[in-house]
C-alpha cells in the first residue's frame, strides 16, 4: 500500500479507536520489472487502497468500531473464497508489513453464530492469518451479518483485487452453489453477469476438485485457458490423464501456473489405439496366430507355417464365399 493509501486509513481508523503509535513504512524494494508490468501493479495497489477505504469509510459511517480481537477467536468464512499455496511471496510480504507497521485496514467480521464469544470472517483472511502467525490481535470490525450477506461482503471485497484468479472465482462459485445459494445471489457476489458466471460454474463442475486445488490459483491463466482445458479433462481418459500428471514425482516441485500447463500437455497426450485381441490355438493349446483389432484394422499375425499355408490356400475361396453373402448389399 502507498503511504498516501496507508496514511488515510490510519487516521480514519483513530478516528474511532486510538491505537499503539506505528512506525513509518519502509519503502519497497525496487524490482526492475518492465514498464507494463510496473503500471498495471501500481494501478492494482491504488484500486485496492481506494476500495479499502471505501469500506472502512461506510462501516465508519455506519458506526461500527474497530477492535482488537484474538485471532483463535476467529473462523474462516463457512466458503473459502481463495486456494492455498505451498508459497505464498505476497502473503510473505504481508506479514512483514504488518510487523514493521502494524494492520492498516481491519477484517470484517460476524458473531459466531453457534459458539459463543466466537466469529466467523467475512473478508481478510489473509490478515488474520497474518496476525495469526505474528501472535497479535486482529483489527477487526463486528458486524451482524445472514449467510448472504456475509459471501456478499465478501464476493464484494474481492471484486477491485488484482490476484484473485479466475479459477478461484470459478470454485468460490461452485461453493456457493453447493451451499444452495441462487445463480443470481452468486452473480452479486462475484459482481459479474449471468453468462460469466455459467461459465464459471461450467470449468468448476467440470474439473475435479482435487486437480484444481493441485493446480493451485494459476494467476497467469485465464478464462479462455480453463474453459479449453474443462473440454479436454471432459473427454475420455481425460481425469485418468491428469490424476496421473498430478500424480508425477515432479510434479509439486512445480509453481502453480507451470503445474496448469503439466497436466495440460498430459491431456493433448494421444494414448496408444485400444486394439482388441485374441490368440486362436490348436485343441492341444499350440498357437496358431494372433489376431488384433483397431478400428477398421483387422491383423493377423501366423504363428504356424502350416496354418499359413492353410490359409494361402483358403483365402480365394474365403474371397468367393464373402462375395456371395454380400451379394446385392
Amino acid at each position: 500500500m502507498s503511504p498516501k493509501g496507508r496514511d488515510i486509513l490510519k487516521s480514519m481508523v483513530g478516528a474511532v479507536e486510538p491505537t499503539r503509535p506505528e512506525a513509518p513504512a519502509a519503502p519497497p524494494p525496487h524490482r526492475p520489472s518492465g514498464a507494463v508490468k510496473a503500471m498495471n501493479l501500481s494501478l492494482g495497489r491504488l484500486g485496492e487502497e481506494a476500495a479499502a477505504a471505501k469500506a472502512l469509510r461506510e462501516s465508519l459511517a455506519a458506526g461500527d468500531k474497530v477492535l482488537e480481537i484474538d485471532p483463535a477467536a476467529v473462523e474462516m468464512s463457512f466458503i473459502r473464497d481463495r486456494i492455498p499455496v505451498d508459497r505464498d511471496a505476497e502473503f510473505e510480504r504481508l506479514k512483514q508489513s504488518i510487523q514493521e507497521s502494524g494492520q492498516q485496514v481491519p477484517i470484517l467480521v460476524r458473531p459466531d453464530p453457534v459458539k459463543a464469544g466466537h466469529y466467523q470472517a467475512a473478508y481478510g483472511h489473509r490478515r488474520l492469518r497474518a496476525a495469526a502467525e505474528i501472535g497479535v490481535p486482529v483489527k477487526a470490525v463486528v458486524r451482524k451479518l445472514t449467510d448472504e450477506e456475509l459471501i456478499l461482503a465478501q464476493g464484494q471485497e474481492n471484486g477491485p483485487r488484482v490476484d484473485l484468479s479466475f479459477i478461484e472465482r470459478a470454485l468460490f462459485a461452485r461453493r456457493m452453489d453447493e451451499h444452495g445459494f441462487s445463480r443470481d445471489m452468486i452473480a452479486q457476489a462475484l459482481a459479474t453477469d449471468k453468462p460469466e458466471t455459467s461459465r464459471l460454474l461450467q470449468v468448476a463442475q467440470t474439473i475435479d476438485p482435487d486437480i484444481i486445488l493441485a493446480i493451485g490459483p494459476a494467476p497467469k491463466v485465464g478464462r479462455p485457458r480453463w474453459l479449453a482445458f474443462a473440454e479436454k479433462f471432459r473427454e475420455a481418459g481425460g481425469k485418468k490423464k491428469a490424476q496421473a500428471a498430478v500424480g508425477a514425482a515432479a510434479f509439486h516441485a512445480l509453481e502453480s501456473n507451470s503445474r496448469f500447463d503439466a497436466i495440460w500437455k498430459a491431456l493433448e497426450e494421444k494414448g496408444a489405439p485400444q486394439r482388441a485381441e485374441q490368440t486362436l490355438r490348436t485343441q492341444s493349446g499350440g498357437t496358431l496366430a494372433s489376431v488384433s483389432r483397431s478400428g477398421k484394422t483387422f491383423r493377423i499375425t501366423v504363428k504356424s507355417a502350416a496354418f499359413s499355408e492353410f490359409l494361402a490356400r483358403r483365402l480365394a475361396g474365403l474371397a468367393a464365399e464373402f462375395e456371395e453373402e454380400n451379394e446385392g448389399k
